[in-house]
């Protein structure tokens, strides 16, 4: 049997601490950075072995692993330290959700420096992470794809090889311009039932069984009660917070207008999520918009 791969792992924020930690448990060797310190804290209580410079994260390993805010983040980490840092022919695994053509950008940095490149960003929110069932968009070249799926498996339910780099980010960006739009029109259809007199429950069983049944309803129903594990019934804590949400959409609307894409309801969940964050909800879970929705803030 292939001895497992080494791997750098920075990034060990809501999403990244417990992937790594799913990897640490799954017996692979990982040397983890943060430049947050309570972040490399609760890294190290959870035993994974974790270094003082993200520099060294990058230094002896096969795979770096980077869980990153944005690609500007990404872009200067690898101009910055890790290509240099890192031996030839490592493979860079870029699991943040950035812009498509900053994900190409980087790529194109690894290759030039020797490396080789692969984005996977993640859909499944904090719950997916820490119970190992994310889905994975993996923009990689086909030569790649047996080292990277044993270590997305441990972390994943589900891999979508979509194509060559920056496909993965694709993906997540169509993905989740869908995700915002659908959540919008769960969050609306909750309230005119309201005002409508049904109980939640009444239209939660009609939609989950009929023809507007969608994740934003079965799994992170935008109403308390009908779905126990919904952030909805713990006060909308994050899951997936409202100011991700705005930022994902924010690089679905660079993508629109980078390929002249006119789409009406993509640029308007644009437009409605960044005002909930910047109004004071950028810490709610994205399904907490029902408020907003309800009070007429929106």
């Amino acid at each position: 049997m292939n001895e497992k791969p080494v791997i750098g792992f920075l990034g060990l924020g809501h999403m990244g601490l417990p992937m790594a930690i799913n990897l640490h448990r799954a017996g692979y060797r990982l040397k983890a950075f943060d430049v947050v310190p309570a972040a490399l804290e609760a890294a190290q209580a959870a035993g994974i072995e974790t270094v003082p410079a993200g520099a060294d994260a990058a230094q002896d390993v096969d795979i770096v692993l980077t869980m990153f805010p944005t690609g500007q983040h990404v872009l200067d980490a690898y101009r910055g330290y890790l290509l240099d840092a890192a031996k030839d022919n490592t493979l860079f695994l870029e699991c943040s959700t950035i812009d498509v053509a900053q994900a190409r950008e980087a790529a194109q940095l690894a290759v030039d420096a020797g490396h080789r490149s692969a984005d996977a960003p993640v859909s499944g929110g904090v719950v997916g992470a820490e119970a190992g069932s994310l889905t994975f968009m993996l923009g990689a070249d086909q030569s790649d794809l047996a080292q990277i799926s044993p270590v997305l498996e441990v972390m994943g339910k589900k891999i979508v090889h979509c194509g060559g780099h920056g496909a993965g980010q694709a993906a997540k960006v169509c993905n989740n311009m869908l995700l915002g739009i659908s959540m919008i029109g769960a969050a609306e259809a909750f309230v005119l039932g309201e005002r409508l007199g049904l109980e939640h429950q009444a239209l939660y069983d009609v939609i989950s069984s009929a023809s507007g049944q969608c994740w934003a309803v079965t799994t992170n129903c935008p109403v308390p009660g009908p779905v126990p594990t919904s952030p909805a019934n713990r006060d909308y804590q994050p899951g997936f917070a409202a100011a991700l949400m705005a930022k994902d959409l924010g690089l679905a609307s660079s993508a629109l207008d980078n390929t002249q894409t006119d789409a009406k309801l993509g640029s308007l969940a644009a437009a409605l999520y960044r005002k909930f964050s910047d109004e004071g909800h950028a810490g709610t879970d994205f399904s907490g918009v029902i408020n907003a929705i309800r009070d007429g803030s929106l």
